[in-house]
């Protein structure tokens, strides 16, 4: 559980992540034919509200292989 911010102030609720890995890269799995630009700002939407920097987006739905992507979030982000 992750607590959720927006533009510096704590809100009421909390983020349950997929996975959190070394307290700094959230992980969110996905199993769906291909990742959308809506998976795309969903995670991205995360790491604005849990402050956290980097975030690994994994599809196991592709037929094909593995797919997956990195963020990380910057200043501008």
């Amino acid at each position: 559980r992750i607590p959720v911010h927006y533009k510096e102030i704590f809100l009421e609720k909390e983020f349950i992540a997929d996975y959190i890995g070394f307290e700094k890269v959230l992980v969110e799995f996905k199993c769906i034919p291909r990742l959308t630009k809506i998976e795309e700002a969903q995670i991205i939407n995360y790491l604005k509200a849990t402050g956290l920097s980097v975030g690994l987006l994994i599809n196991f739905g592709s037929q094909q292989k593995l797919e997956w992507k990195r963020y990380v979030r910057t200043e501008k982000t």
